[in-house]
């Protein structure tokens, strides 16, 4: 017997099998319980169901549970996780004019800052700047 971290290793070094202390929670897909019922349907003799409960490892109370989810149609619904979010179909969109909107900011402070320091050298070289709409 081994110790790792928290969990307890069996070892059976016969078959090269090792058995982890800690148990899994066991998940079954849709498909796969109602392959389960259907075969469980078709029993016809004492103990067949029983065999076959055994030959899966489940339990009695599996058949009833699943049982019960098909006969509310509740079989083949996912439940466990969020729900999916619904994209919005103009979110493409906006991200994209966002992009576009960052971009022209970005530029007309570039040319805000080039008109300042085109102000600035024109008051150090004496030149006097032509406003917007005059003309020489």
């Amino acid at each position: 017997m081994n110790t790792i971290g928290s969990a307890v290793v069996l070892e059976d070094r016969s078959r090269g099998v090792e058995v982890v202390a800690k148990a899994t929670r066991r998940r079954y897909t849709a498909e796969y319980k109602f392959k389960i019922l259907r075969e469980a349907d078709a029993c016809r003799e004492p103990g067949e169901i029983g065999a076959l409960l055994r030959r899966e490892g489940l339990y009695t109370s599996h058949l009833s549970q699943w049982r019960k989810q098909r006969g509310e149609g509740k079989l083949f619904e996912k439940k466990r996780g969020p729900a999916p979010k619904e994209k919005n179909p103009l979110a493409a969109k906006v991200a994209a004019l966002e992009k576009e909107t960052r971009r022209l900011k970005a530029r007309a402070e570039r040319a805000e800052a080039l008109v300042d320091l085109q102000k600035k050298v024109s008051e150090i070289l004496g030149i006097e700047l032509n406003r917007n709409g005059e003309k020489d």
